[in-house]
């Protein structure tokens, strides 16, 4: 490759991180982005937890809500992860969406949603999600495929004819406050732009890393 190809090809590649923006800011922008180029589930995201004595192990979930709170998922608190949560309440965010060559990681703490938070997003889920959250018993061995489905008609002959559907007592949401960012854009040749936003009280420390 010679230097004039090199030049030509970086001043063709996409722009580079805004540094002078606010994290959560830069997130929404993204996020907008990757919900007009990305094919489906735009709002998945990988999450890592760990035992107390650093077992980790990660999973896909869906992104539920995000204010500058931080950033919440819904689950069965009886499952894997929930157990996790409740043991080690620490955990990495992965987001990568492959059409825009770009990835966010986000690491912080957890904590619970409120309950009348769980309500209305519970409450926002279809009927056979509703019924499929009371029926499973996530994480946990199951014999048969044929147990959990009939289950599920057992939950829908229970609340036959009616709409609402209470949420279950360990089914629930929590909130990831971030204590880090980091942005990346691919760029060509792997001269990707990356760079770091981290908590410092109530500013943010930016730094740019090596791709």
């Amino acid at each position: 490759m010679t230097e004039s190809t090199s030049s030509s090809a970086l001043e063709s590649s996409s722009v580079l991180i805004d540094f002078t923006a606010d994290p959560f800011t830069l997130f929404s922008a993204w996020m907008q982005d990757a919900e007009k180029s990305e094919p489906s589930d735009p709002n998945a995201m990988v999450l890592a937890t760990s035992t107390p004595d650093g077992h980790p192990s990660a999973r896909i979930v869906l992104l539920k809500g995000m204010d500058r709170r931080g950033f919440v998922f819904y689950t069965n608190q009886d499952s894997r992860k929930g157990h996790e949560l409740a043991e080690n309440p620490h955990v990495a965010l992965l987001f990568h969406w492959k059409s825009l060559r770009r990835q966010i990681r986000i690491e912080g703490g957890v904590t619970p949603v409120t309950p009348e938070e769980a309500d209305a997003y519970f409450a926002s889920r279809s009927r056979i999600s509703r019924m499929g959250a009371i029926a499973s018993d996530q994480s946990r061995p199951l014999a048969d495929r044929a147990i959990f489905e009939q289950r599920l008609k057992d939950v829908d002959a229970r609340y036959e004819g009616q709409d609402l559907i209470p949420r279950p007592a360990n089914w629930s949401g929590y909130r990831v406050s971030p204590k880090c960012f980091e942005f990346w854009q691919e760029r060509p040749y792997r001269l990707h732009d990356r760079a770091t936003w981290t908590r410092e009280g109530n500013n943010w420390n930016v730094t740019r890393l090596y791709p």
